[in-house]
């Protein structure tokens, strides 16, 4: 007889099917994950109930406390929960309204014109001194505001795919497995080749090279880190003293698609 998988082979195994399917796993892709490396941690093998579920749910990274959030990790391990039933009948399927029901959207935070205009300020003066690290994070923000790509998309944007010259961003393998151009506002245009042209000072690239790299460590040249980048607008924001105008925990990164309707870069002179 052979060895039941463990729960981070059968998370895998999950994702590899749900794709083949066509679907866009990328919010699962975390928490699934994060649920298995969990249960490793606390040495809780089976069976999985609704109780251990729960238990992860309330430990979000940023530590909320807000039910509305457990609910939405939650919520991401329940059509897992039915698949793995299949190999262990006794796994709980946990209920959608534990935390209390969540409506289909929450409203975001809008930004002011001041508000991206100050992130993008913020954001150049990082690191020890103006460079590339701050001109990425800069021109990350910025585009995302200017053109409502979602966070992922661009951080997955290599050389090839921004067309400086026409004006148009090819966005591969999408939300729904589709790709799309965009077609960028000539502000932005103009922004992005100021960044280009500050990180090829320091980095060099082919074709396939990630867009958006980071400047610091043995990573330098690389792509971003999305948790990274998080990481870095959470202390943005607080910086920045932001009072929150929705529905989530905080102003987030994505909320800055709200103000796509400009097609524009901010600038200084917004």
């Amino acid at each position: 007889m052979s060895k039941p998988a463990n729960l981070q082979a059968l998370v895998e195994r999950y994702l590899r099917e749900r794709r083949r399917l066509g679907f866009g796993m990328r919010d699962a892709v975390y928490a699934l994950r994060s649920f298995a490396r969990h249960l490793d941690t606390i040495e809780h093998h089976r069976p999985r109930t609704t109780e251990i579920m729960t238990d992860w749910a309330r430990r979000d990274m940023r530590g909320t406390g807000d039910p509305r959030t457990w609910a939405r990790r939650l919520r991401m391990l329940r059509s897992f929960a039915r698949w793995l039933q299949q190999f262990e009948p006794r796994t709980e399927v946990p209920d959608d309204a534990i935390f209390g029901r969540l409506s289909e959207r929450l409203a975001p935070h809008i930004y002011s014109e001041r508000e991206i205009v100050d992130l993008l300020r913020a954001a150049r003066r990082l690191g020890l001194a103006p460079g590339l690290r701050g001109a990425t994070y800069e021109a990350l923000f910025g585009l995302i505001a200017s053109t409502g790509l979602r966070l992922s998309e661009a951080l997955q944007l290599r050389n090839v795919d921004v067309d400086l010259k026409q004006g148009i961003l090819t966005i591969r393998q999408t939300k729904f497995a589709k790709s799309r151009q965009v077609l960028m506002h000539p502000a932005t245009v103009k922004a992005l080749r100021h960044y280009r042209s500050q990180r090829d000072l320091s980095v060099d690239g082919t074709d396939d090279t990630s867009f958006f790299v980071t400047a610091r460590g043995r990573r330098r040249g690389q792509n971003l880190n999305e948790r990274q980048v998080h990481r870095v607008f959470a202390a943005l924001r607080e910086q920045l003293g932001w009072r929150n105008r929705g529905a989530h925990h905080a102003p987030r990164i994505h909320d800055l698609r709200q103000n796509a309707e400009s097609r524009k870069m901010p600038s200084d002179a917004a």
